[in-house]
């Protein structure tokens, strides 16, 4: 007999209609749990006929296990990080995990947001594209649940991290000016108490040093109207105006190739803009944006593998030039110097 249908259906009803114990129920809902295959599938049966769904809250209490994974997101507005966030959420539940969001404005915020997260019972806290004030730094030391940093570096804490070698990316940056024959070198930096801008700016910058070529630089924060302003202070510059400009990331970049455009500075001919992380908008026609390639996938994979066998190791992986219209082709270059 089907129980009332405004009542919650529970495993006692399903144990019941199905002539077994509760336990039996629950194990039969458990992928691990030792249950014949013959009565996992009438349990399964009845449960879909009486409408019942399993508690995974409360059967997590009583495994002390809950395989959420949360994760604390700054800037959402950078396209970037919804793909990171949409392909974590992906292959978390592939492996039977869910996420648990948490968005931050500020640094003060990203406290609060860890306070949060630990109160459901966690298994894991991935934190990327925030800044992480010192208070925050001890906390996320003494917490209890494994942390691990996503496209983030500390230089002085012992937390797993992995992130795209910014260092590399940016000197890779550099050796394509050079190598495309640019004389004025400008860098756009992003925030600059982040370690994805700081590791990219010494990178270029490093390389450029070492060939003592000198270069302007101008930080503020990862936003277009940012590279849109940068590039209006650059072209106003009593120095000169550059001939190639390394933005910080894609969105930066992507405002400064519209100040270019509506100051009519021929790109790449004029100047040449390579940025970094290659979003989406990036392989537009209207943008048609070189840049460097983060290794998504690979991060993530490296991530997750993290969380089964965790290493206070900063995981860095390289990452791709990615060649389009706004800089001068290698390949063109190299034919004319033979």
């Amino acid at each position: 007999m089907r129980p009332d249908s405004n009542k919650r259906i529970t495993s006692v009803d399903v144990a019941r209609a199905a002539g077994v114990s509760q336990s039996v129920v629950s194990r039969s809902f458990d992928p691990n749990g030792k249950v014949a295959a013959n009565t996992r599938a009438h349990v399964l049966d009845v449960a879909k006929r009486l409408g019942y769904q399993p508690n995974a809250y409360a059967r997590s209490l009583v495994m002390q296990k809950a395989n959420i994974v949360g994760m604390i997101v700054g800037d959402l507005e950078n396209p970037f990080y919804p793909s990171v966030l949409m392909r974590f959420s992906e292959a978390l539940q592939r492996q039977g995990r869910q996420v648990l969001l948490f968005s931050t404005k500020d640094e003060e915020e990203v406290g609060d947001a860890l306070s949060q997260a630990l109160q459901y019972r966690v298994e894991a806290v991935i934190v990327t594209s925030v800044t992480l004030t010192s208070s925050v730094t001890q906390a996320l030391e003494k917490s209890q649940v494994p942390i691990f940093l996503f496209n983030r570096t500390l230089e002085d804490v012992p937390l797993p991290s992995v992130s795209c070698d910014n260092v590399a990316g940016g000197r890779l940056v550099a050796d394509t000016f050079l190598e495309t024959r640019h004389k004025r070198f400008a860098f756009v930096g992003g925030a600059p108490n982040t370690s994805t801008n700081q590791e990219r700016r010494r990178g270029f910058l490093g390389r450029l040093r070492e060939v003592g070529v000198p270069c302007i630089s101008v930080e503020k924060t990862y936003s277009y109207d940012w590279g849109y302003e940068a590039v209006c202070q650059l072209l106003d510059t009593s120095e000169g105006m550059p001939d190639a400009i390394f933005c910080a990331n894609d969105i930066i970049a992507l405002g400064a190739l519209d100040a270019l455009r509506l100051e009519e500075v021929r790109v790449p001919d004029e100047v040449a803009v390579i940025g970094f992380d290659d979003i989406v908008e990036a392989r537009r026609p209207a943008y048609s944006l070189t840049t460097v390639r983060q290794p998504v996938e690979a991060m993530i994979e490296t991530t997750l593998g993290l969380l089964e066998r965790p290493t206070p190791k900063a995981q860095r992986l390289k990452g791709q030039l990615v060649e389009r219209s706004s800089s001068r082709p290698i390949e063109k270059v190299t034919e004319v110097v033979q």
